[in-house]
């Protein structure tokens, strides 16, 4: 199965772990990652991310981060296609660099888009071209 992990669910490990919501999604993030790592999920990476780790101000984080591109079954990068969705997806109010996201996520075939982020993940009920789920809920569905 293809999934995306945005910019913001790599970065939860280094966000307040005293509140426990951060701590369980951290907790099931690294969980995420470490089926990556073992070949039960495929990672995709865009040009996004790439942009996006690329000014982590955090050197450490950042090369923590990118080091994850190399799991990477695909890196998307920018076409007609993932601007048109982009568009799109801007006009449910995502930001620029959200509906990027989502749309090299589409373009590349994931089953899910995986964040943090809860703007986003309020768009849910309004797109339905991918699923978008938080790590603990992405983890409660797909528990083997």
């Amino acid at each position: 199965m293809r999934i995306y992990l945005d910019n913001c669910c790599f970065n939860r490990p280094y966000d307040d772990q005293e509140n426990p919501a951060v701590r369980s999604e951290t907790e099931k993030k690294l969980l995420i990652q470490n089926e990556i790592a073992s070949g039960g999920f495929d990672l995709v990476w865009s040009c996004m991310m790439d942009y996006e780790v690329g000014n982590n101000p955090f050197p450490k984080r950042r090369k923590a981060i990118m080091a994850w591109r190399s799991l990477a079954v695909e890196n998307v990068r920018l076409n007609d296609t993932i601007h048109f969705r982009r568009q799109h997806y801007m006009a449910f109010g995502l930001k620029s660099n959200d509906a990027t996201h989502l749309a090299c996520a589409v373009e590349a075939g994931c089953a899910c888009f995986i964040t943090t982020d809860k703007g986003v993940l309020r768009k849910q009920a309004q797109i339905h071209d991918i699923q978008i789920l938080n790590p603990v809920a992405f983890v409660r569905g797909y528990q083997g």
